[in-house]
């Protein structure tokens, strides 16, 4: 495990992505640059992200990737429209992680960013069903928890309810 990493997701995520990704694959990851794409970058992978454009809207960037690999962690649930997204990627490789929906907490909205909010927080099936309409094959996925350093039944509740799904999935064959 990469302990080395200060948060529990970017252990899961970065030992997830070395389980099916080389180094030798070129990835294009959603969003802007970010602590998690400069992980990818200082364990050798080659990436690229997209430059904050509004995805919903504009997938140009996306559409025109010649990458290997498109990786989206925690991204999905930003978007209105993540259908059309996962449509339009033309890479025969996918890596998404979302933040599930928990029962015993409301969807995640920054009260001082207008942007930061979850629009969607999946339960595993819908993500999965979503994937599936879009064209993709999941071959492997995982959930893991996070816990909180904080005192109360929520934070209890997070000890063991997954907060976390990832995929990996390739393009249907047609």
């Amino acid at each position: 495990m990469y302990k080395y990493y200060p948060k529990k997701r970017y252990n899961e995520t970065l030992s997830f992505l070395k389980k099916h990704i080389t180094t030798t694959e070129s990835i294009l990851d959603l969003g802007i640059v970010n602590p998690f794409s400069e992980i990818m970058k200082k364990e050798g992978y080659h990436v690229t992200n997209t430059s904050g454009e509004d995805l919903d809207e504009n997938r140009e960037k996306v559409q025109a990737t010649t990458t290997d690999l498109v990786t989206a962690f925690e991204i999905l649930e930003h978007l209105l429209n993540p259908y059309t997204l996962l449509k339009d990627i033309p890479a025969e490789k996918l890596i998404i992680s979302i933040p599930l929906r928990l029962w015993f907490s409301s969807a995640y909205q920054s009260k001082t960013d207008k942007w930061d909010r979850h629009y969607h927080e999946f339960e595993d099936w819908q993500l999965d069903w979503l994937l599936e309409k879009t064209g993709w094959t999941i071959i492997d996925s995982k959930k893991w928890t996070n816990p909180v350093k904080k005192i109360g039944i929520r934070p209890f509740l997070r000890l063991f309810t997954p907060r976390y799904y990832i995929v990996y999935a390739i393009r249907k064959q047609c």
